[in-house]
C-alpha cells in the first residue's frame, strides 16, 4: 500500500514541474513514507528522521515530508510537537498536504509546461489521469492499485485501523480507469490492494464485490494479470474462488493469513474463525483452483502463546504446505486491544525461537513444491534483469531467472525449469508453450458495467 501511496505522490510532484533524483540526500524535496505494523519498522522510521533532522540543519531549504501510518488518519500535533523540522505531514494515501505546500511556495508555472512538453504528457495531465512517475514509464512491469482503504475488522493486534481508518472502497469505474492508465505506460500486471481485499464493495450502496471487479478488470486490454491481496478467511468466498478459477488473467495466488494455529490464540486474536475452518477453507481452495499457490501470514509468540499452543501452528502449517509463509514475531502496537490487556509475555529469544522454527520448515516445504516444477515449461511475465539475468513470476507468484539476450522486459516467457531451490528458480527459453489451464469466462453482470 505503501508503494502505491508513494507513486501516487510522485505522480502529483511530476504535475508541479519536479523530477525525480536517485539521490534522495541532494532532493529538494523528500518525503518519508512510513509504516508502523511492527515496532522494527516503526524504528527504522524514527533513525531515518534523525538523519533527516540534520540534514535539514544543514539545509534548512529543502522541504522535508512525513508520509503514511505513523502520521495516521488523527490529528499529528503531537509529531509536529516532536519533529519541528518537519514541513509537512501527510496522513495514508493523501498527497494533498505537501501538493498544496510547494503551491503556496510559487513553483513556476514555466517550469511545469517545459517538464510537460519535454516529456509529451500534456494531453494526459490535462485530462487528470494518474500517472506513473516518468523514470518508471514504459519499465514498471507491475504496479498496485489500492481498492480499499482502511480497515473495520480490527484485529486485536492490529493498529492499521487506528492509522489508516474504517474501510472505504473505490468505486469498480475509477479503478478500471486507473488499470486502463496503467496499462498504457506499459504496466502489465496490476494487483489489487486491501487490508481485507475480499471485503472490497461491502460498504458501496450498488452492491458490487471484488468477484465483480476482477470481472470488470478481466476486460481491461493491455493487462496479461490480475493479483490481489491480502485475503481473511472470514470473507473469501465461493464466488471469489469461482472468478479466480474462470478468468484467465486472474493469477491461481491467494494471499490468506492464518496467523495462528490454536483456537484460543485465534479467539484472542479476534479473527474469527477456528483451525478447523482455515483447513476446511484451504481444502475448498484448492478443490476449486486448480495448480493454486497459496501464501499464509503467522504470528509467533502472542501473549499468552504456550509451547503447546505454538505447535499447533507449526502442525497445521507442516500439514497443509503451504507455498509461503510470512512469519513475525507479535509486536505490540498502542492502541490496540492486545496492547491494552494483554501482557507481552513471551520473551523476545523464545519468540526468535519460534519464527526460526517456522521459517526453516517452510523452507523444506517450499522446496519440495518448487522441485516439482522441475523440468516444466512455466509462463512467466519479466519483470527487469538481475545480475545478467531476466528475472520475472509465474502465475503462482514464484520467482524464475533465465538468460537471453533479446529484450523480455514486460513479455511473457515460456521457460523450462533446469534448476529449483525454496526461494526461486532457474530455467531456459522452451520452445512449447506453458501449460495453461483451459477456463470459461463469464460475461461481467449487467449490473456491475
Amino acid at each position: 500500500m505503501n508503494e502505491a501511496d508513494s507513486r501516487r505522490l510522485a505522480s502529483e510532484l511530476e504535475r508541479l514541474g519536479l523530477r525525480h533524483t536517485g539521490d534522495a540526500d541532494a532532493a529538494d524535496v523528500i518525503v518519508l513514507n512510513t509504516c508502523v505494523v511492527r515496532q522494527s519498522a516503526e524504528d527504522r522510521a524514527y533513525g531515518r528522521l534523525g538523519q533527516l533532522k540534520v540534514l535539514k540543519q544543514h539545509h534548512p531549504d529543502k522541504v522535508l515530508g512525513l508520509m503514511g501510518c505513523l502520521v495516521g488518519v488523527r490529528d499529528p500535533l503531537p509529531l509536529r510537537q516532536r519533529f519541528p523540522f518537519i514541513d509537512v505531514f501527510m496522513a495514508p494515501s493523501d498527497p494533498a498536504p505537501l501538493v498544496t505546500f510547494l503551491q503556496d511556495r510559487g513553483l513556476e508555472q514555466a517550469m511545469f509546461e517545459q517538464f510537460v512538453a519535454e516529456r509529451n504528457l500534456r494531453e494526459a495531465l490535462q485530462d487528470g489521469d494518474l500517472i506513473l512517475p516518468v523514470h518508471e514509464q514504459g519499465r514498471l512491469v507491475s504496479a498496485y492499485i489500492p481498492v480499499v482503504y482502511g480497515c473495520s475488522h480490527a484485529c486485536s493486534f492490529c493498529v492499521i485501523p487506528f492509522r489508516r481508518g474504517i474501510e472505504h472502497s473505490r468505486h469498480v469505474d475509477e479503478i478500471v480507469a486507473e488499470a486502463r492508465v496503467l496499462a498504457s505506460q506499459g504496466v502489465k500486471e496490476i494487483t489489487l490492494l486491501g487490508q481485507i481485499v475480499d471485503r472490497y464493495g461491502r460498504d458501496i450502496p450498488d452492491g458490487l464485490d471484488l468477484a465483480d471487479l476482477l470481472y470488470a478488470l478481466h476486460e481491461v486490454d493491455g493487462v496479461e494479470r490480475v493479483r490481489f491481496l491480502t485475503s481473511h478467511p472470514g470473507w473469501m468466498t465461493d464466488r471469489l474462488m469461482d472468478a479466480v478459477a474462470e478468468l484467465p488473467k486472474v493469477c491461481e495466488h491467494i494471499e490468506v493469513p492464518i496467523q495462528a494455529g490454536d483456537d484460543e490464540i485465534l479467539r484472542r486474536m479476534k479473527r474469527g474463525y477456528t483451525q478447523a475452518d482455515y483447513r476446511q477453507l484451504i481444502g475448498k481452495i484448492r478443490d476449486r483452483i486448480p495448480n493454486v499457490a497459496i501464501n499464509t501470514d503467522i504470528i509467533v509468540g502472542f501473549p499468552g502463546e504456550t509451547e503447546e499452543q505454538f505447535q499447533q501452528t507449526y502442525d497445521v502449517l507442516a500439514d497443509l504446505k503451504l507455498d509461503k509463509a510470512h512469519v513475525a514475531m507479535y509486536s505490540p502496537r498502542p492502541n490496540t486491544v492486545s496492547a491494552r490487556t494483554m501482557p507481552d509475555d513471551v520473551a523476545p529469544e523464545e519468540k526468535k525461537r519460534r519464527l526460526l522454527a517456522l521459517d526453516e520448515l517452510q523452507a523444506k516445504i517450499v522446496a519440495d513444491i518448487n522441485g516439482k516444477f522441475l523440468g516444466q515449461v512455466l509462463e512467466v511475465l519479466v519483470e527487469d534483469r538481475h545480475q545478467g539475468k531476466w528475472r520475472g513470476r509465474t502465475r503462482q507468484n514464484k520467482l524464475v531467472f533465465f538468460e537471453d539476450d533479446a529484450d523480455w522486459r514486460g513479455k511473457l516467457a515460456n521457460v523450462q525449469v533446469t534448476w529449483t531451490g525454496p526461494w526461486s528458480m532457474q530455467g531456459k527459453l522452451a520452445e512449447v508453450p506453458a501449460n495453461r489451464p483451459s477456463v470459461k469466462v463469464q460475461s461481467l453482470p449487467e449490473s456491475s458495467s
